[in-house]
């Protein structure tokens, strides 16, 4: 199997536009750095692009990037070009008047910011195959996945759950199908326009697309570096 990490993507505060990464530290929570914040209500629900028990839908939040500087900070421009530092009271006042409700970035506390796995990947071959298949628009950026993988076979990603995989110093295990919401049909991350990934997503792969994957060895990740599946058995014995 042929694979190679062709793109990485880290998305400082969650739910806002993110940045393109040459290389990328990778911690036990995943890209360092990746959703450390997250715009949060009173209640403590996270500005999302969806309801759920933790997430509250607040259109909008897209509408604002964030990257990080090289001091660490994170650095948000607003729809009309303003730059804050978050932690920035305008900041604060910017978000909560588009958002229509009083918010605040916040870092993770004791609940991880991701969805569900420390780390999200997707193959090249299979937004080839959404595309001529489906018609639609299948930029990576509308899963807002961490990794873009150079694959030849559609959907290999899948046949990974279950297996390590060794990338650059890093090795990840890939846990599990990621199940697709309303975000990918949306203009976001950067994107202008909306398409229409969703329904024949559900009808064709059970909503699913990409994979999740929780970090067994940390280390420097690098666009160009090697993506192999190894056995557990080998790790072990390699030490």
């Amino acid at each position: 199997m042929t694979a190679t990490l062709r793109s990485i993507r880290r998305y400082p505060v969650k739910a806002m536009t993110g940045e393109s990464l040459d290389a990328v530290l990778v911690d036990d929570r995943g890209l360092a750095g990746d959703r450390w914040w997250a715009v949060t209500d009173a209640e403590g629900r996270l500005a999302s692009h969806k309801d759920s028990r933790r997430f509250r839908r607040r259109d909008g939040i897209e509408e604002f990037s964030a990257a990080t500087s090289e001091d660490g900070s994170v650095r948000v421009v607003g729809p009309d070009g303003t730059t804050w530092t978050v932690g920035d009271p305008g900041l604060d006042a910017a978000l909560s008047s588009r958002l229509g409700t009083a918010v605040s970035p916040r870092t993770e506390v004791h609940v991880p910011h991701q969805d569900a796995g420390a780390v999200s990947l997707v193959g090249t071959a299979t937004l080839r195959w959404c595309a001529e298949r489906w018609g639609v628009d299948a930029d990576p950026q509308r899963l807002r996945v961490n990794l873009l993988v150079e694959t030849e076979e559609p959907f290999v990603e899948e046949s990974w759950v279950d297996r390590d995989l060794a990338v650059g110093d890093v090795v990840l295990h890939v846990v599990e199908r990621v199940e697709r919401c309303r975000t990918i049909d949306l203009a976001q991350d950067g994107l202008a326009s909306p398409t229409r990934w969703l329904k024949p997503l559900g009808r064709e792969r059970d909503l699913c697309l990409a994979v999740y994957a929780d970090v067994v060895t940390r280390g420097d990740l690098t666009v160009g570096d090697a993506v192999t599946p190894v056995s557990t058995t080998k790790l072990l014995v390699s030490g």
